[in-house]
């Protein structure tokens, strides 16, 4: 059984007759958390966008649990969940509030499966516990990193087997970048999802990601299991270091 969640085949795109990614091709694996990197303008998020739909590559295929996004755009994303940027949320409303409103855009879920579903979402990120229910407070009193899961939580609404990030630790205090690396390792344990993420904080990588993908200016310089990137120059054994001498 092919198990290859995201696969990208020889893709290219242009912006203003510059061309910003060049034929690109790498594979995700089902339950692989895989760490994009590359320096600011790379083309990250470029690629990201056209995994998700945003925006088409100018040639090559992209397949999203086998099916192509160009041509059946609908159904290759329905598993996909991703934040691509800071959250947005209506500030003046309360979290639980947002992801109910977001929550009808699920159209096979009757109301009562789309505010069960909602519930379920604020457990998983930790919004609500036993002893605390933060879902009822208004996001303008939220930090950064609840605003983060509660960006998680959205991502969740619809079930999905594939969740993209887009950096995800941007801003926030070592507490709340442990609390997220230890959410985003449970839900694949747990859950099974598979995550491509895109993040310049390369020790927080390190400590969750089982893939890397490296990636200077629209080319794709490097994509494998973590061991074997972290093995190709020797001793050096932080992912910092690797990085530094790829993009030479």
């Amino acid at each position: 059984m092919d198990n290859k969640k995201i696969e990208i085949k020889n893709v290219s795109k242009t912006f203003r007759k510059r061309r910003v990614i060049k034929n690109a091709s790498f594979e995700i694996l089902s339950s692989d958390i895989c760490g994009f990197i590359g320096p600011n303008g790379a083309g990250k998020t470029t690629i990201m966008k056209m995994i998700t739909g945003l925006i088409s590559p100018d040639k090559g295929k992209i397949f999203v649990n086998g099916v192509d996004v160009n041509k059946d755009r609908e159904k290759a994303l329905f598993g996909i969940g991703a934040v691509l940027e800071i959250p947005v949320f209506f500030d003046y409303m309360s979290g639980r509030k947002n992801l109910q409103n977001l929550a009808r855009l699920n159209y096979g879920m009757t109301r009562k499966e789309q505010l069960e579903k909602v519930e379920e979402v604020l457990e998983i990120v930790g919004l609500k516990t036993k002893d605390v229910d933060r879902g009822d407070d208004k996001v303008k009193t939220y930090s950064l990193g609840m605003k983060q899961r509660l960006g998680l939580a959205q991502t969740l609404l619809n079930n999905p087997s594939i969740v993209i990030l887009d950096e995800p630790t941007n801003g926030l205090d070592p507490l709340g970048m442990k609390e997220l690396r230890n959410l985003i390792l449970k839900l694949r344990n747990e859950k099974g999802i598979t995550f491509l993420i895109s993040s310049h904080h390369l020790d927080e990588l390190q400590k969750i990601c089982n893939k890397y993908i490296l990636i200077k200016d629209g080319d794709i310089k490097w994509s494998g299991k973590s061991n074997a990137l972290l093995d190709s120059i020797g001793d050096t054994r932080t992912l910092e270091d690797v990085f530094m001498e790829s993009m030479q």
